[in-house]
């Protein structure tokens, strides 16, 4: 399996080393640029732990992964890294992905601490080994549908591809919106966009939603909208995320402006957020994206595991109960959640942001939960 050197040190180089997996998607098809952002997160936070004087004066060690969206790599990924003797699994951003990391996981007994993946069901059945720091997708997308019915949006299109996590999310918008007066028309989106936007005429939706891949289909989609006289009133929304990254606003530029899109952080950062993004945003030369914190906060949590727990596997996973962990968007401590099997962060701040049309590189708060 190719994959980058580790960030953090060479590997195989320090046998008194604390290794930890990591998932990221470096590689197309994965979604390259939540990947350097998420490897930017995590590869800070061991840097900064083994600074520190490392686990008990041995140093943390990130043995990266390219999972490149393919959740039979990650498997693989995951058996290898086993294999390696690592302490644990973090990362990974897709959650298709991530479902079969988690999986792999579980049947190996080693801990998976998911950073970005929002699946509810990451696992077919509850485990003792798998945790998350992102919120379940049916969380983000309820609060994403509260802002539509607030906005006034009520006949909702969605455009989708065939996928566990977009049929998820779909239907978690159904199941909010219908009792609610709301109502979700599916359009497949292999319709050229413009028989999709016939479709959004014939129907009079009021909003459209890319519930699809980036930057195919999602750019030529928005472009077709953008420019129908019919749909000039039509809200275009992303609650997956993909106005987040600065690839989005450089292929549309001012077209990727005003589409809200569901963001993982508070309305203002404490200091230990302030000074994490500072870091940041000189590692990636530009502003790092919730996805970032996701790794840092990843690592933290960890850390403190390690150092409270000791690092034998099975000691770590009974310890996520009792994490209790100052993380860059807020105090971090795991439960269980009805509908989800693996221990969950509950919850994560969320906002629902756009960017600004007047500012395309600034980001506008339209609604919090």
């Amino acid at each position: 399996m190719n994959s980058p050197p580790s960030p953090s040190g060479a590997e195989h180089t320090d046998r008194s080393s604390i290794r930890l997996g990591a998932l990221v998607p470096l590689t197309r098809p994965g979604w390259v640029e939540a990947g350097r952002h998420l490897l930017a997160g995590l590869d800070l936070a061991v840097r900064e732990v083994n600074d520190a004087g490392g686990i008990d004066g041995r140093p943390l060690e990130l043995v990266v992964r390219d999972t490149a969206a393919d959740p039979e790599r990650a498997a693989a990924a995951v058996d290898e890294l086993a294999h390696l003797g690592v302490a644990a699994v973090v990362g990974e951003y897709h959650s298709v992905v991530a479902r079969a990391a988690a999986a792999r996981a579980d049947a190996l007994g080693v801990p998976f601490l998911c950073s970005s993946a929002v699946l509810d069901a990451l696992t077919e059945e509850p485990t003792e080994w798998v945790a998350r720091v992102a919120p379940a997708q049916s969380h983000g997308w309820r609060i994403y549908a509260d802002f539509l019915l607030r906005a006034g949006r009520r006949r909702i299109a969605v455009a989708t591809q065939p996928s566990v996590y977009w049929a998820s999310g779909t239907r978690v918008l159904r199941d909010h919106l219908a009792p609610r007066g709301g109502t979700v028309l599916e359009l497949d989106a292999t319709l050229t966009p413009e028989a999709l936007c016939d479709a959004l005429v014939d129907h009079g939706a009021t909003a459209l939603l890319l519930l699809v891949g980036h930057p195919e289909p999602a750019v030529p989609i928005v472009r077709a909208v953008r420019g129908d006289r019919r749909l000039a009133e039509i809200l275009i929304g992303a609650p997956a995320g993909q106005p987040e990254f600065a690839e989005w606003a450089a292929a549309l530029g001012e077209d990727g402006a005003g589409i809200p899109f569901l963001r993982y952080l508070p309305e203002r950062l404490g200091p230990l957020g302030e000074r994490v993004g500072k870091e940041l945003r000189g590692r990636l030369g530009e502003a790092p994206s919730f996805v970032a914190f996701e790794g840092w906060d990843t690592v933290a949590v960890l850390a403190e595991v390690l150092r409270s727990h000791g690092t034998d596997r099975a000691a770590v996973a009974e310890s996520w109960p009792r994490v209790a962990v100052e993380g860059t968007r807020g105090p971090i401590r795991f439960s269980r959640t009805p509908g989800v099997g693996v221990w969950q962060w509950t919850w994560t701040p969320v906002q629902v942001v756009d960017r600004d049309p007047a500012e395309p590189d600034r980001f506008r708060i339209l609604h919090a939960g």
